[in-house]
C-alpha cells in the first residue's frame, strides 16, 4: 500500500511539474486572478460579479449567433495565448517573483491536478457502473438529462449560464471564507433534527 501511495505521489508530482513548466508564462496572471477567486480584498465579489453582468449584458445586447459567439470566444483565446506570455512580465513585474508567490502558483498547479484527477476518477466509475450495473447508469443518465433539459426549457439559457458562471467564479471565495461549510453545516443539523422528530413521532 505504501508502495503504491509513494508511486502515486511521484505521479502527482511530475504532473504538476509538467503543468508549471507549461503555464509559467501566465504565472502573474494565474496569481492575479488566485487572488480575484479568493476575495483577499473586500470588494473582489463586487468587481467580480460586475464584470460578469456587464459581459452577459453585451452578450445579451449583441445577441450574436452561436457560430459567431464560438468563432470570437476561440478568438480570443488564441489572442491571449500569444500577447499573456509577452506582456505579463512587463505588466506585473518578473523580477518580483517571490518565494511565496513560487509556492502559491505550485499549489495551484497540484489543485489544477487533482481536480482533473477527480474528474477521470468520475468518469472511470461512471464507464464501470456501465459495465457493472447498465440498468441502474440507463436510468441515472436518462432522468439526469430530462431533469436538466426540463430546468434548460424553463430559465431562458443566457440566464441560465449566467448562473451557473457567476456560481463557479464565486466558489473559490465561499470556500475559502468558510461560507459553504458554515450553511452546509446548518442544513445538516437541521436534516438531523428533522429525522429525530420523525423518529420520536414513529416511536
Amino acid at each position: 500500500m505504501t508502495e503504491i501511495d509513494n508511486k502515486s505521489a511521484n505521479m502527482l508530482a511530475q504532473e504538476t511539474a509538467q503543468l508549471e513548466e507549461q503555464l509559467q508564462g501566465w504565472g502573474e496572471v494565474i496569481l492575479a486572478g488566485d487572488r480575484v477567486l479568493r476575495w483577499e480584498k473586500p470588494w473582489f465579489p463586487g468587481a467580480l460579479m460586475g464584470a460578469t453582468t456587464v459581459l452577459f449584458l453585451l452578450i445579451y445586447y449583441l445577441d450574436p449567433s452561436v457560430l459567431t459567439g464560438l468563432s470570437c470566444s476561440v478568438m480570443l483565446l488564441c489572442l491571449a495565448d500569444y500577447l499573456v506570455p509577452t506582456l505579463a512580465p512587463r505588466v506585473f513585474g518578473s523580477n518580483k517573483w517571490t518565494t511565496e508567490q513560487q509556492q502559491r502558483f505550485h499549489e495551484i498547479c497540484g489543485n489544477l491536478v487533482k481536480t482533473q484527477r477527480r474528474v477521470v476518477g468520475w468518469w472511470k466509475r461512471l464507464c464501470a457502473l456501465k459495465e457493472e450495473k447498465p440498468k441502474m447508469y440507463f436510468a441515472s443518465v436518462i432522468s439526469s438529462l430530462l431533469a436538466v433539459a426540463w430546468i434548460g426549457q424553463q430559465v431562458h439559457n443566457l440566464f441560465l449560464t449566467y448562473l451557473i458562471v457567476s456560481f463557479l467564479l464565486l466558489l473559490p471565495g465561499l470556500n475559502q471564507h468558510g461560507i459553504i461549510s458554515k450553511y452546509a453545516g446548518m442544513a445538516k443539523r437541521e436534516i438531523n433534527k428533522l429525522l429525530k422528530q420523525k423518529e420520536k413521532k414513529n416511536e
